[in-house]
């Protein structure tokens, strides 16, 4: 076929072709990106919760991730101060120690102790679901462990819960508080 028999439509026809083309295959490489990012930020445990809770699909649940994030920037959050973590480390020692005479209350002091380490540092204290959310930008690896514990101590006011299951919630909420309360990154590098 010789390419001066074409006339001027069938050039910007087949040239719309390709730039559908193109620009789907863009759509589709940035949404791949998209989706990869999110699942390393939020780890794959969050990123799947969110999508299978989301009724609008992976778009949606993504647009939800990216809002999380957007919200957590604007709060101010703040390491620790030295004191601050001190006393924090103290009183779960003592929430620990208290576990052998009072697992169900030790695993409430538990709850509020993260609370207060949450506010502390900068974080609103809503809702469990909003706190939740709001610690899986910055700590997507110990949210699960939260929900976890979360769901044992929900389970422990109806009285469903064993001891073996209260000690869990405690391992569960120990992994967050260490995780909050720990060393900040920046700091640990330069020390």
């Amino acid at each position: 076929m010789n390419p001066s028999a074409f006339t001027t439509t069938q050039i910007l026809i087949a040239l719309a072709i390709v730039a559908v083309v193109v620009g789907a295959i863009l759509v589709f490489l940035l949404q791949k990106r998209r989706t990869q990012r999110l699942n390393t930020k939020f780890g794959e445990s969050e990123y799947s919760r969110a999508v299978t809770e989301r009724g609008g699909g992976r778009r949606e649940a993504e647009a939800e991730l990216d809002r999380r994030s957007e919200r957590v920037q604007s709060f101010h959050l703040r390491p620790l101060s030295s004191p601050d973590r001190a006393r924090f480390v103290s009183t779960w020692t003592k929430v620990q120690a208290h576990f052998i005479d009072g697992p169900a209350s030790a695993v409430t002091e538990a709850d509020q102790l993260l609370a207060d380490v949450m506010t502390t540092r900068g974080y609103p204290v809503s809702d469990f679901e909003q706190r939740a959310a709001d610690i899986s930008v910055d700590h997507p690896q110990v949210t699960v462990n939260y929900r976890a514990a979360h769901a044992i101590a929900l389970r422990q006011i109806s009285g469903k819960a064993t001891t073996e299951d209260l000690r869990q919630a405690l391992i569960h909420y120990r992994a967050l508080f260490e995780d909050m309360v720990g060393e900040p990154k920046e700091m640990a590098l330069t020390a």
